[in-house]
């Protein structure tokens, strides 16, 4: 059975499925039931001087009946008093000694009020500290949050100063909302952090009433930029932690956090150099138990691949993440239609005609579905010649494995642009189709 355990940055953990800071880690009731769950570990809600947050907090993006695949929070930091957390961030630990307890903490940028929480939280037993250096709203117009996070300065002191006291590891929040996270990721490594997290939440507006001009979710009629996360993020997530981990000055441990629901978010974050995996949206949207579904499905699928521990699959799909310019320009791919599945929506052929590069010939009904045999007579069909294989057509499919793309061989070695402007390789041959619609059927 695959071996799920974990060791970040020094801290033990039973699997690598912890809660992000967030709503589902504000009390000592709520991460204990979490511990009883099966999570590995939590990060308690981030900690500093008290706040008021406002009532309305919380806005959702739907997609069709897909509820919450994208999240939006105005929610700042704990509005419960500093002592009171410290003391359930102690009992806690006390009580699940061998689950990972990380406490977040943002304070003002004074060396001296780090230095006191720093020290503070150690007496709680805690087994390291986040650095919320990522949270876009309401913090950061005071001055901390990603306003330290946007600026690599401002990341290395504040690291430096929390250093200078800290003897548990140190780990930092990471914000997606800047040019190049990686120069903010550099400085945090130049301070002296023990380990990275990353991405906190994006800057965003759910949306307006067009009833009453209000941007979501309303306060009195008002409304400001919150965080965004949820499944709709996880793309640009897999994309900072790749870029991340596969930065050479980078060689700390990565926490992942961004739109992990399943067993497969987990393992992709975990194939581009996750070593946990932080989870809020998720719980809050399907509660604790969800992570039963995280551990089985992760477990299961090593099982069947013969991984036996995490290690195994830790950064393996690193290599391949490449710049666009290393790409093989001589890689032909051709869509495909297995006609026995098509049930004639013509939603590929919408899609292809309208939307990318008119490669799918629509064919006239005559109104019988069968041609003999019980198979059915073919309404629309692949263009190989004007075939781009941008794979929008078996996006857009409805049915599970019906178009497939296929690669083409051919006797061309393969290029990238960079050795093609450099004069150097051949570029297969190209249909003169990839560059007209002329010959596209009208119907």
């Amino acid at each position: 059975m695959a071996d799920l355990r974990v060791k970040f940055a020094g801290i033990e953990s039973p699997n690598p499925f912890w809660l992000a800071s967030g709503p589902p880690t504000n009390t000592y009731g709520q991460v204990a039931k979490a511990f009883d769950s099966g999570w590995g570990g939590a990060v308690w809600k981030t900690i500093g001087e008290p706040i008021i947050n406002v009532f309305s907090r919380y806005g959702s993006v739907d997609l069709g009946q897909n509820r919450m695949m994208g999240f939006n929070n105005i929610e700042l930091i704990s509005d419960r008093p500093i002592a009171d957390n410290l003391k359930e961030i102690a009992e806690v630990k006390r009580n699940y000694p061998k689950h990972a307890v990380i406490a977040s903490l943002m304070v003002e940028s004074k060396r001296t009020a780090w230095h006191e929480m720093v020290k503070q939280t150690e007496d709680t037993g805690a087994d390291g500290i986040e650095l919320n250096f990522g949270c876009p709203h309401g913090m950061s117009e005071r001055g901390m949050g990603s306003a330290v996070g946007q600026v690599p300065d401002y990341t290395c002191q504040i690291v430096e100063w929390v250093k200078e006291v800290a003897t548990i590891p140190v780990i930092v929040k990471l914000t997606p909302n800047v040019t190049d996270i990686t120069y903010i990721a550099r400085a945090a490594v130049k301070g002296g952090a023990d380990a990275l997290s990353l991405i906190n939440t994006i800057n965003s507006i759910t949306g307006v009433d067009l009833a009453t001009f209000e941007p979501q979710p309303s306060v009195a009629g008002k409304s400001s930029h919150g965080g965004y996360c949820g499944p709709a993020v996880k793309p640009i997530a897999l994309h900072l932690v790749s870029a991340v981990a596969g930065d050479p000055s980078v060689k700390i441990p990565i926490s992942g956090i961004g739109g992990i629901a399943s067993w497969r978010d987990a393992a992709e974050f975990i194939a581009l150099g996750a070593g946990t995996l932080q989870v809020c949206t998720a719980v809050m949207h399907y509660g604790f138990r969800i992570v039963e579904d995280l551990i089985d499905g992760l477990s299961n699928w090593m099982d069947e691949q013969a991984h036996r521990s995490l290690t195994e699959i830790r950064g393996r799909a690193l290599p391949r993440v490449a710049k666009w310019e290393e790409l093989d320009l001589n890689y032909h791919l051709l869509a495909h239609i297995d006609q026995d599945k098509c049930i004639q929506c013509e939603l590929c052929w919408t899609a292809c005609e309208d939307g990318a590069h008119q490669a799918i010939r629509r064919l006239e009904r005559d109104g019988k579905r069968e041609t003999g045999n019980g198979k059915r007579k073919p309404v629309v069909e692949i263009i190989e010649e004007a075939c781009v294989g941008c794979n929008l057509c078996a996006a857009v499919c409805p049915v599970q494995g019906c178009i497939t793309m296929r690669q083409v061989p051919n006797r061309y070695k393969p290029v990238t642009w960079r050795e093609y402007a450099a004069g150097k390789g051949t570029l297969a041959p190209r249909s003169e189709h990839f560059h007209t619609a002329s010959w596209s059927p009208k119907t």
